[in-house]
């Protein structure tokens, strides 16, 4: 089995809706399974301290959910076209990974939602793209062979699967969106499979 770490950040909710949709796309693949984890907030006080197991959603992350997972999906919300501190955060824990090239090779995505249309998608994207090729990761985009790449008025970047989630954070997922989340869930899985068996 070809298991694939979906590992996120979300406030609103947008973003866990984006990784459920990335989900389903892999798991739509022969022989590969979804591993669904979040990071826990970060605390401007520094003796505060989260509870192991989140009070809702997935399970928190561990360095061993990273070191044994075949891909990566990594998703957050952006935050001044970046991405959030609570990611970054979790992202600095992983020194002891990066020195020993366990995540080198491995195939990832990013996914993130954002208010509005120019709220910085992309550059939240690359955000989280550059510790990904800091570890050896091989970044695995959208191609304009989706055609909804080319039609989609909303989220859609080839960069990754995004959202636009409006200022009050309720706008619907539109059709373009929703597809292209699916493909590359699809197309993670599919690479990720490729590589683990050649």
């Amino acid at each position: 089995m070809t298991k694939i770490l979906i590992l996120y950040y979300s406030r609103g909710g947008n973003v866990a809706r984006l990784a459920n949709l990335i989900a389903r796309g892999i798991n739509g693949v022969d022989d590969c399974e979804a591993i669904l984890r979040q990071v826990p907030p970060v605390s401007s006080v520094a003796e505060a301290v989260e509870d192991e197991i989140p009070s809702s959603g997935h399970p928190y992350a561990t360095l061993e959910d990273l070191e044994e997972c075949d891909g990566l999906a990594l998703g957050s919300p952006t935050r001044f076209g970046n991405m959030a501190a609570p990611l970054k955060h979790f992202l600095d824990s992983t020194g002891s990974l990066w020195l020993s090239g366990k995540m080198s090779g491995k195939p990832a995505c990013v996914f993130t939602s954002t208010a509005s249309v120019h709220g910085g998608q992309e550059t939240t994207l690359n955000s989280m793209i550059l510790p990904l090729l800091h570890h050896g990761m091989l970044i695995v985009g959208i191609p304009y062979t989706e055609k909804e790449l080319l039609s989609t008025t909303s989220g859609g970047t080839p960069y990754g699967s995004t959202h636009v989630s409006g200022p009050a954070d309720d706008q619907p997922f539109s059709k373009e969106e929703e597809v292209l989340s699916l493909k590359i869930g699809q197309r993670l899985a599919k690479i990720s499979k490729s590589l683990k068996f050649a």
